[in-house]
């Protein structure tokens, strides 16, 4: 929260902590319940809600946004996801959606694209306000690393959720591979997957299947920190989000924040959120994953020049500012009209 957040003005509740759960982990979340709601009525302004709607059934949904109604708390919803990277079958998740979209007070999204497909299914105007900086945001962005001889691609197949065609990387990876065979600069795909996997059995036909070409390098890797994250992106010259669906990636938001090209399938609205350094691939193509690894290398370079890296970086800040002000600026609003509403509302009773 605090890349849109202006602490100045908005103060930011914790996640309130999840019944038997480790600390840290906000799912399902608390703070979507009438509980909670009704109980922390008088220290709560506005209620934005980002992820996590597959934690409940429509019903419940509907009982938390009613209860906030009738509470006078207004709700803005994030479209982040109009198909949910963690499901396969998409049709309860659906449910959720036409639940809360046509509920909520405000509606925000990332793209174009991801507005005009919410006003096409629910007839509803989100305002669009992008992703803001993510990489180095405490602080200075990571330097790049030093460039080699090599072309590096990296992919991250995390923990095997559904949204990710593990198997479709890792062919297209290899393909991709030897049809650099002949070529002088040599291309190295490094393909990281956690430890921990919802398919186990997957996970060791992935491995094995990347061993059959030396140039494409599965490795297993607990959870990274977010600074290892930006290092290894920081040394790659393209990065590849696999995908099935989707529809925004903050993967996209990362790499362009580190000057690192994506390359991804045609899903969603990934590919408009970034469009100048994004190449759309089809994983079962190996020469369309081939010329985008042909145009990174460029696209990189270029990245890393001091001039134009200072200049995305600066860029950058002053759009995570603005970024910061449109949400003061809803946020305000949503509760003005509240307030406005509040009269009228009990003047009915």
């Amino acid at each position: 929260m605090d890349a849109i957040t202006d602490r100045r003005f908005v103060e930011v509740l914790p996640d309130p902590p999840v019944p038997g759960a480790p600390d840290g982990r906000w799912w399902p979340p608390v703070a979507l319940t009438t509980g909670w709601l009704r109980a922390n009525a008088e220290h709560v302004d506005a209620l934005h809600v980002h992820f996590g709607l597959e934690s409940f059934s429509p019903a419940q949904l509907e009982a938390a946004l009613a209860t906030a109604r009738d509470l006078r708390l207004p709700v803005i919803y994030t479209v982040h996801d109009l198909e949910n990277p963690q499901l396969i079958d998409q049709s309860g998740y659906g449910d959720l959606l036409d639940v809360i979209i046509p509920a909520a007070d405000h509606l925000i999204t990332l793209t174009a694209g991801a507005d005009a497909e919410v006003e096409h299914r629910w007839g509803r105007e989100c305002e669009v306000i992008p992703h803001p900086l993510l990489a180095g945001a405490g602080g200075d962005a990571r330097t790049p690393a030093p460039r080699r001889n090599e072309v590096r691609v990296g992919m991250h197949l995390r923990d095997l959720r559904p949204n990710i065609d593990a198997a479709g990387a890792v062919r297209a990876a290899g393909a991709a591979a030897e049809l650099f065979e002949a070529d002088e600069t040599p291309v190295i795909i490094e393909i990281l997957m956690n430890d921990r996997v919802r398919d186990a059995e997957l996970a060791v036909r992935l491995e094995t299947l990347a061993a059959q070409h030396p140039s494409v390098h599965l490795r297993r890797t607990a959870r990274m920190a977010d600074v290892d994250v930006e290092a290894w992106l920081s040394a790659l010259d393209l990065f590849v989000v696999p995908y099935r669906h989707g529809t925004h990636s903050g993967w996209a938001e990362l790499c362009f924040d580190l000057g690192v090209p994506v390359a991804g399938t045609a899903v969603g609205h990934i590919a408009s959120q970034h469009p100048s350094s994004f190449s759309v691939i089809e994983l079962d193509d190996a020469a369309t994953l081939a010329a985008a690894i042909r145009r990174s290398r460029v696209v990189r370079q270029a990245a890393d020049e001091p001039g134009v890296r200072d200049a995305r970086r600066r860029a950058r800040l002053h759009e995570r500012d603005q970024v910061r002000a449109a949400h003061l600026a809803l946020y305000r609003r949503a509760i003005d009209e509240g307030a406005r509403r509040r009269p009228v509302e009990e003047a009915r009773r």
